[in-house]
């Protein structure tokens, strides 16, 4: 039993153990589970402390090893249409499930106003926010889309200038390993984080879902779900053959941390392992695809926006127009890709949201009160959809190296 408990390949029994715990932890002794979420914040801090490092060797490490220019032209660009037709598709869903239940007509509540300052982003600070005037401070920042930027170009002169650039290239998969050595070390105490984090959020948030706002969260969860089956679980089975079994089997490690952290960037590292270990992905198109789709392929942000725009446009009896809607899965993709990788991070997000389809954003008073169990939904989507991507891509590259193998011949 000890070495059960001990040995590195069962991280994630601890991690499970400590998932259960935190819950009933919660439950039984609340007061001192909101006390003890100083330990949560101590081991989110490490792994925050860990994710630009993490980003910099695995998109360089992927980059350079992925071969050649015109190989990552050819990944890059499959990525992007990937995250888009995985967007729209889950924005579809989220919006076909929200005009089925409409929440925003089965609830009656007084709307506290929403204190946070919302910005309405152009497309100018779009990029503006990703071409970073000093990458050190953009690092410093956590600014993650920045970083991914200039770790690319980086990557891909070191491919371009080729011999000369072995020696850098040797040291940063030199770098890489020694990076994800104290990842390694930081991972262990993750069933401790977890157990902790999962604690505060049984006490603080778990009687939130019996609200009167209990029909949104059931709403969000349903959609999520659905579209989990739909958009990720079946593409996969149809077309890399991994069956659905072995893909829960596998990504329920990843399920563990999203629900407990609520941030993809922090789910990052465990994401990017069992990728690797568990789907036996291609590790350089990883090291590219999974990272990227921490930032720009947010499907649970489909799904928060689409229900988000309906129960509004209901509250409030104003009807969405079929323009409208369009319009609305547009910004939405264009904002998601600009979203924080952060716990809460869609919070402000969200009335950023509203304020562009013109939408009152009054309602996101209560909405923020109970979106930590939202946000358990839509980040476990997110990284998800990011496994599920990673895996279509990989295939995809596997099946185009068999054909020419077999033309070669």
């Amino acid at each position: 039993m000890n070495s059960l408990l001990t040995s590195k390949q069962h991280l994630f029994t601890r991690i499970a153990i400590g998932f259960v715990l935190g819950i009933i932890m919660g439950i039984v002794i609340p007061e001192f589970s909101i006390q003890t979420k100083f330990i949560g914040d101590v081991y989110l801090n490490l792994i925050q402390m860990m994710i630009i490092p993490v980003i910099f060797v695995a998109v360089a490490g992927g980059i350079i090893n992925i071969g050649s220019t015109q190989d990552l032209g050819r990944i890059g660009f499959k990525s992007v249409i990937v995250f888009v037709l995985m967007f729209i598709a889950t924005a579809a869903i989220g919006l076909i499930i929200s005009y089925l239940v409409r929440p925003g007509n089965h609830i009656n509540i007084d709307s506290p106003g929403f204190d946070e300052t919302v910005t309405s982003p152009s497309v100018q600070d779009f990029f503006m926010n990703i071409v970073p005037s000093n990458i050190f401070q953009a690092a410093s920042e956590g600014a993650i889309l920045p970083v991914i930027l200039f770790t690319l170009l980086f990557s891909v002169a070191i491919v371009a200038v080729g011999k000369e650039a072995e020696p850098v290239k040797t040291f940063l998969n030199s770098l890489s390993k020694v990076v994800f050595k104290i990842l390694d070390f930081v991972m262990e105490l993750t069933p401790i984080g977890v157990l902790s984090l999962m604690a505060f959020a049984m006490a603080e948030y778990g009687a939130g879902i019996f609200s009167a706002l209990g029909l949104y969260i059931i709403t969000a969860w349903a959609a999520c779900i659905i579209a989990f089956i739909v958009v990720m679980l079946l593409p996969v089975w149809l077309y890399t053959g991994l069956s659905p079994i072995q893909f829960i089997k596998g990504i329920y490690k990843v399920w563990l941390v999203s629900l407990s952290t609520t941030s993809s960037a922090v789910t990052l590292p465990t994401n990017m392992r069992v990728s690797i270990n568990d789907f036996k992905a291609s590790e350089s198109i990883t090291n590219f695809v999974v990272p990227l789709g921490t930032t720009i392929n947010m499907a649970g942000g489909a799904i928060s926006f689409s229900l988000l725009a309906v129960f509004v446009s209901d509250f409030y009896q104003i009807p969405l127009s079929v323009p409208e809607i369009i319009y609305l899965v547009v910004i939405a993709t264009v904002l998601n890709m600009a979203a924080p990788g952060i716990p809460g991070g869609g919070i402000v997000l969200g009335a950023s949201f509203l304020t562009l389809l013109g939408l009152p954003i009054e309602l996101m008073g209560p909405i923020a009160a109970i979106y930590r169990l939202l946000d358990m939904a839509y980040t476990t989507m997110n990284v998800t959809g990011d496994a599920a991507a990673n895996l279509l891509i990989s295939k995809s590259e596997e099946k185009r190296l068999y054909k020419r193998a077999l033309a070669e011949k």
